[in-house]
Formats: C-alpha cells, structure tokens, sequence
C-alpha cells in the first residue's frame, strides 16, 4: 500500500496511528490490572480469578489486533515517523513483554490453589521468577534488534527479506501465553506436576525463540486475491470464528506460527546434513576417480 501524498502545507494525521499505539498500551496496562487483582483475591474466589485471567488474557488478543493495524494506519496515510516507532515499541515492550510474563506466573505458577505434590515444587516458583523475567528481558531484545534492522543504513549482516522475520515476533510470543489462559477459561494450572513445569518450559522456550535467529513468515509474501468478494469472505469467516469459538481458533492460530518456525528450522537442519552428505559422496568420488586417473598413469609410464 503506497503512503498518501498531502499537499504543501498540510500535515498527515499522526494522531491516527498514535490512537492504536495508546489502544494497545491499554490492553497492556488493562492486564496487569486484572492480573494484580486476580491473585489478590483468596482462594474461595477461585471462579472470580478465573474470569479476571481470562480477560486479562483477552486483552492481550486484542493488542495483538492493534499492534498489527497502528503500522498500516501509519503507512497509508503518510504519517510514519521516528517518534511512532519509539513509542510503538515501548507500549509493545510493555504490552507483549511485562503484561503476559506477569500473567504468566501469576496464572500458572503463583496461584492460590496450585498444590505443590513435587520435591521440586519449593524451587519452581523462583525458576518461574527468572523465566517470566527472561522473557520480558529477550522481549525487548527482539524489539531492540527489529529497530535496529528496519534502518537501512548501515545494512545488517544477514538481513533477511520481508517475507520473514528474525526471531519470533514478541506478539506472537504473548499470543501463545495468553491462547493457553484464554483456552482454559482462565482457570489456573492445579498441580505443579506435569503441567507446571510445562509451562515453565514453554516460557523458556518462547523467550529463546524471540532473540533466535530463527525465521518466522511475516506473511508478507502472500498477495490479497484480486476479489475483494473473496477478501470480505475470508474476513468475515475469521471473524464468525473467533466470536463462536475463540478459545479452540486462538489456540490453534498462535500453537501453528510457533511450530511453523520449529518445523523450518528442523527443515533447515536436514537439507543442509543432506547437503553434507551429497558433498562428501562427490568429494568421495572425485578422490576415487582420481586415484584410478593416477594408477592408470602409472601403468602407461
């Protein structure tokens, strides 16, 4: 979408975008909020935490809408600046970074009725402390290195091409934490043991996979179709699913981009031990044939 041209004189409107950069900072402040109060609450109100973690969780799903649209609005109308993208990643530094890290350990590691039925269960909770903490530190490491990489000048080392990204993206990663509390109504984790410490390593491995170097589609590679029928049809088949069944088609959706990035990375991993193995079949061969070059000189000779 090329930016809009103003005449001399006026100005774009960079109020615009600025209002879905203050939407999604809300949504991240509107979480800590629920989060605060859902684990301030004592344990018989188990069903009233519940739903305060579950639309702490819902805010997060609807910052990751805003962040996505603040962008564009931004683009299209000609009203991109450098203090729009400082802003934009410091509300996502606190939206997709602390927000869903607190949730994350009050929701599945902290809260009132989790039974500890696990020798390591005194050790988790400061485990939890460190992983929350490492994924809001490796979430603003990935926003510091995409605002490093959007400058042009000087060009990064390895840059890739718009069709990826460096790394998961810090909203999709907040997407996965909050698609598992919103799947679950907002009902916490009930023993440590295997779902705890699952969670614990799902924390873990979203904050390595924000500062990786592994490579997540930015889908801007896939071209609208030429019907705008057919794009009503798409958006408004996205929409009736996400209002009717938000917890199995949220899930689905952040579950697939994170593995999408795994299974790439594995795909890479096997063509380049196939590559090796087809380099040292050649390299064999060529020594082979060589050798017999050689022997066959000699019995000229």
């Amino acid at each position: 979408m090329r930016p809009r041209r103003f005449p001399r004189g006026d100005s774009p409107p960079y109020a615009l975008p600025a209002l879905f950069t203050a939407g999604t900072l809300f949504c991240g402040y509107y979480t800590l909020m629920k989060t605060v109060q859902a684990i301030s609450l004592p344990p018989e109100a188990a069903e009233a935490a519940a739903r305060l973690y579950d639309h702490a969780a819902i805010a997060v799903g609807l910052a990751v809408f805003t962040d996505g649209l603040d962008g564009r609005v931004a683009r299209a109308t000609g009203a991109v600046s450098d203090f729009g993208r400082e802003i934009d990643s410091l509300a996502d530094c606190i939206t997709f970074g602390a927000a869903p890290a607190t949730l994350a350990f009050a929701w599945g590691i902290r809260a009132p009725e989790m039974q500890p039925n696990l020798w390591l269960a005194p050790y988790l909770p400061g485990l939890g402390y460190l992983l929350s903490f490492l994924f809001l530190l490796c979430g603003a490491a990935r926003l510091a290195r995409f605002n490093v990489q959007r400058n042009p000048r000087p060009k990064n080392p390895g840059r890739p091409g718009k069709r990826y990204f460096v790394g998961m993206p810090i909203p999709a990663a907040a997407g996965v934490l909050a698609s598992i509390v919103h799947a679950r109504g907002g009902q916490p984790i009930e023993n440590w043991w295997p779902a705890g410490v699952l969670w614990l390593g799902l924390i873990g491995l979203l904050a390595f996979l924000m500062v990786s170097t592994w490579r997540f589609s930015s889908f801007k590679n896939l071209s609208p179709t030429a019907s705008p029928v057919l794009n009503l049809v798409f958006l408004g088949a996205m929409i009736y699913l996400i209002w009717n069944f938000s917890q199995p088609v949220l899930l689905a959706m952040a579950g697939l981009y994170m593995l999408s990035g795994l299974f790439n990375r594995c795909a890479w991993w096997f063509k380049r031990d196939k590559q090796s193995v087809l380099d040292a079949i050649e390299r064999a061969e060529l020594a082979e044939e060589a050798e017999q070059q050689g022997h066959q000189a000699q019995q000229g000779i």
